[in-house]
């Protein structure tokens, strides 16, 4: 790196979210599960021509008030972020949100994540 220059940040675009409900549907009729204590991972293998994995995010009311959901959804996100470079093209990823996630720390979720990413076969090897 040269001097006066900024390291290369991870980005985590808007074009890599999935945003619309009808493809929270799709992943959640079609996609195959893994459940785990804090987290469950959806994953629907793309047939629609996308090159880059798309990721969404649920946390529902179970997981606590909008503070700890938020929380949890950074945390999760972050997790996300951090890995993107690790999980193979193609896929559309929904990572739901446990109640318990609420009172979980960033290393039990993102050791959680990454054991059922690698369940999943996402990530590339």
């Amino acid at each position: 790196m040269t001097k006066g220059m900024a390291p290369k940040r991870l980005i985590f675009p808007k074009r890599r979210r999935l945003t619309d409900p009808s493809e929270f549907e799709l992943v959640k009729k079609k996609g195959r599960l893994q459940r785990g204590k804090f987290l469950v991972l959806s994953v629907l293998e793309a047939n629609d021509g996308i090159s880059s994995y798309r990721a969404g995010f649920v946390t529902s009311r179970a997981v606590g008030r909008a503070v700890a959901r938020n929380r949890v959804r950074r945390r999760v996100r972050e997790i996300v972020r951090k890995h993107q470079n690790q999980i193979s093209d193609g896929f559309w990823l929904v990572t739901i949100a446990r109640a318990p996630a609420a009172n979980a720390s960033y290393a039990q979720l993102e050791a959680e994540w990454l054991r059922l990413a690698g369940r999943a076969s996402i990530l590339a090897a």
